[in-house]
């Protein structure tokens, strides 16, 4: 029912699905660029949610209080502790590590504003907990979302980010002043 409903949705929105290899993975890293406009999260979760799978998100652990934390869980909310004495690498590998099935959508920029170097956490937590990045995106230019391929990092991280930043070449942001690509 919800993958009709956002496959209608989308749709309706004029979005198309591009191509979707790699969603299949029962453990993942979901890279999610570029991030630009809060309409990524609602465009990603459509987009998602239309091909049958549930990619979970960080969410800062205060905002899991009744009623809130029902939807946020139905959802695929993660709640994490940003305190200095809990590093959110160590939880994600944590969880990946306790689940048979988890898939963890990231945005490496980290912000909505223009990002010339990505946060790294998406990258140690693929690293860390041994399983592979997904690269998915949002075409704003082509309204389409889909998947770039699957990487494995090697460990290498500055050579590696490289790599998964290039397979971003060419898509357009919804604000694509804010997209630096390499």
């Amino acid at each position: 029912m919800k993958k009709r409903i956002s496959k209608a949705i989308l749709r309706l929105a004029g979005w198309k699905l591009g191509p979707v290899d790699g969603v299949d993975l029962p453990k993942c890293v979901v890279c999610v660029a570029p991030h630009t406009s809060n309409w990524d999260f609602i465009v990603g979760k459509l987009f998602y949610t239309s091909i049958g799978c549930n990619a979970g998100f960080l969410i800062k652990k205060e905002w899991f209080f009744f009623p809130f934390n029902i939807l946020f869980n139905w959802m695929g909310g993660v709640p994490v502790n940003r305190g200095k004495k809990s590093s959110v690498t160590d939880q994600m590998v944590e969880v990946f590590k306790t689940r048979e099935r988890f898939q963890l959508a990231v945005t490496p920029e980290g912000t909505r504003k223009p990002a010339k170097e990505w946060k790294k956490g998406f990258y140690y937590i693929a690293l860390k907990a041994n399983v592979p990045i997904l690269m998915a995106y949002f075409d704003y230019g082509k309204k389409e979302a889909g998947t770039k391929g699957i990487f494995y990092p090697t460990g290498e991280m500055e050579k590696d980010i490289h790599e998964i930043r290039t397979h971003y070449r060419g898509v357009t942001a919804c604000h694509p002043e804010n997209f630096i690509d390499v």
